[in-house]
């Protein structure tokens, strides 16, 4: 999760194409902050960690939600897209058809507490449907957790590049200099997924996975969050990185982050 995290905090001075599409930028300045992608990604992970074993899919939605709810709500202006906004202050909210980026930006978490890849995926896809119930929003989750998972469990860069090819059908023929010109601020999973899958196959490391990340621009604080929920699977995160994420979090959210930690432990090989 601080792989997400960190991402999100990174990327976020350069969202909406802020930035020079360049690898050299300070990793931290004053404005890199903790936005919706954080917020959202912890509310999922205490989500499934707050399920019973044995729960339900229709228990498991109603966690997500009410967890993501209550977050949501506690930090109204993390910077949320306007029809999230809306299923927010919903009383019955019901999903909406999304296939926005949101449900693979908050998802990192479900390869990380559950332990074969049939139920992380499931677990991806009950996290998506409770908003982001179009296909592609659903797939966008999947083969985010999909890669995060092999990644964490020792699978190459080309075995998870090859199952995502085949399990998803995301082309991942382009390198980043072929995208980077190019590309643009775009929220959908079918224009973000793909980019932030390509930056964590092509970075050397974490810190160079999350360089390249924000070199391509576009939705800079969710694609490069999706990407370094990735490549802390496949690298770890640096410590002091983790330590400059802790001091940009509020306690509330830590709190989580440490719980979280403290539970992946017992999967995490």
């Amino acid at each position: 999760m601080y792989g997400a995290i960190l991402g999100d905090m990174i990327g976020s001075p350069y969202e909406f194409d802020r930035g020079k599409k360049t690898k050299e930028f300070p990793l931290f300045i004053r404005s890199s902050m903790f936005t919706d992608d954080s917020v959202m990604t912890i509310a999922v992970a205490e989500a499934f960690m707050e399920a019973e074993p044995g729960a339900s899919d229709d228990e498991i939605r109603q966690l997500l939600i009410s967890n993501m709810r209550r977050w949501g709500r506690k930090y109204p202006y993390a910077g949320y897209g306007m029809r999230f906004s809306i299923w927010l202050a919903e009383p019955r909210p019901k999903p909406y058809g999304s296939y926005g980026n949101g449900s693979a930006m908050r998802v990192s978490s479900a390869a990380w507490l559950f332990d074969d890849l049939d139920t992380v995926r499931k677990m991806a896809r009950l996290s998506a449907e409770v908003t982001h119930n179009h296909p592609e929003g659903i797939k966008g989750a999947e083969s985010t957790a999909a890669a995060i998972y092999l990644a964490r469990t020792g699978k190459t860069k080309e075995e998870i590049k090859e199952y995502i090819i085949n399990e998803f059908g995301y082309d991942l023929s382009r390198t980043c200099d072929e995208i980077r010109p190019t590309y643009y601020h775009v929220e959908s999973c079918m224009g973000t997924v793909p980019e932030a899958i390509t930056a964590f196959l092509e970075g050397d490391s974490f810190e160079d996975v999350i360089r390249t990340a924000v070199s391509l621009g576009g939705d800079c604080d969710t694609l490069t969050a999706i990407a370094g929920s990735i490549a802390e699977g496949f690298y770890g995160v640096p410590e002091d990185l983790k330590k400059e994420c802790d001091f940009r979090l509020t306690k509330g959210l830590k709190d989580v982050v440490d719980r979280f930690e403290g539970r992946r432990g017992a999967y995490a090989e």
